[in-house]
């Protein structure tokens, strides 16, 4: 039997496709991918992150507007002026806080609403027993200032909540000396005993009942009475945690409200400590701030 063989030259050229059929297929391919729709793109809730819709709406925790897309956090720095430079208990004093760009070293002029303000002060005392929830002022050159008065000597830690548009939501911590106050940590006993605030009363039941740290916590307050209780500042209530040495501070919203009796705050504590809990609810245009102190252990 006699064996043709094909050069490989040959073999190519005969089965390599005509130039105007290969850009027919290119075509086809092209066509095909155009027509591919894009992946969805999610809207995100700017202080909830874990909040996210395929379509444009409202957070059903904080009530602000998605956004789409997920930006990444970027830290804006804060100078906070004192006036007087040294205070003293008692004594009027002037919060200055500048908030600047962090690419350009710029004073930011501009910021978005969170809760119905621009900004959002919390101060609390290094024994844990003053608390303070207030909203600085704006001015044109985009200085927030607010005017008041330290109670006693000692630290203070200052939380500012506020969201420079074009940016990311902030929580930033600053500490401050009235002196001639104790540093010592505070011993804090634990106390969840139901609180009559200024015209309800607050009972608190944690799920689990001996918090985890680095675990969820369930927060279930349940307010008496219900009726006439109303949104503060857009929420059905605000909350900040403080560890008893201060370095954990925590501001968040409840997870689930209606209205009715029943408010759930989701929390999770990052540290085996024991937190001082302000949990203010508003009735009938009276803010109240109920006070708890939790616990929190280590999985053992």
């Amino acid at each position: 039997m006699k064996l043709t063989v094909i050069p490989a030259q040959r073999w190519g050229r005969r089965f390599r496709l005509p130039t105007a059929f290969a850009c027919i297929f290119a075509l086809v391919f092209f066509l095909a991918a155009q027509t591919v729709p894009p992946p969805p793109m999610d809207y995100v809730c700017p202080m909830h992150r874990d909040v996210r819709s395929a379509t444009p709406g409202k957070c059903r925790i904080c009530g602000m507007t998605l956004i789409p897309g997920i930006a990444d956090p970027v830290e804006y720095p804060l100078d906070l002026t004192l006036t007087p430079r040294t205070p003293h208990a008692g004594e009027p004093l002037e919060f200055a806080f500048k908030i600047r760009d962090p690419k350009t070293g710029a004073p930011v002029t501009h910021f978005e609403f969170v809760h119905e303000k621009l900004f959002h002060m919390f101060v609390v005392s290094q024994d844990l027993e003053y608390f303070l929830h207030d909203h600085p002022v704006k001015s044109p050159d985009g200085t927030f200032r607010y005017e008041g008065r330290l109670p006693k000597r000692g630290m203070y830690r200052v939380l500012a909540d506020f969201y420079p548009t074009g940016g990311t939501p902030q929580l930033t911590e600053r500490t401050l000396f009235v002196p001639g106050g104790s540093l010592q940590t505070p011993k804090l006993d634990p106390d969840l005993s139901a609180k009559h605030a200024g015209n309800l009363d607050v009972e608190l039941v944690t799920e689990p009942p001996q918090p985890l740290a680095g675990f969820k916590t369930l927060m279930f307050f349940r307010v008496k009475p219900a009726e006439g209780l109303e949104q503060y500042l857009g929420a059905w209530g605000h909350m900040l945690a403080a560890s008893d040495d201060l370095i954990d501070l925590i501001h968040t919203h409840p997870f689930l409200a209606d209205g009715g009796p029943q408010i759930q705050f989701n929390v999770i504590f990052p540290r085996a400590r024991t937190y001082r809990i302000w949990v203010q609810f508003q009735r009938k245009g009276v803010v109240n701030t109920a006070v708890f102190t939790v616990p929190v252990s280590e999985l053992k």
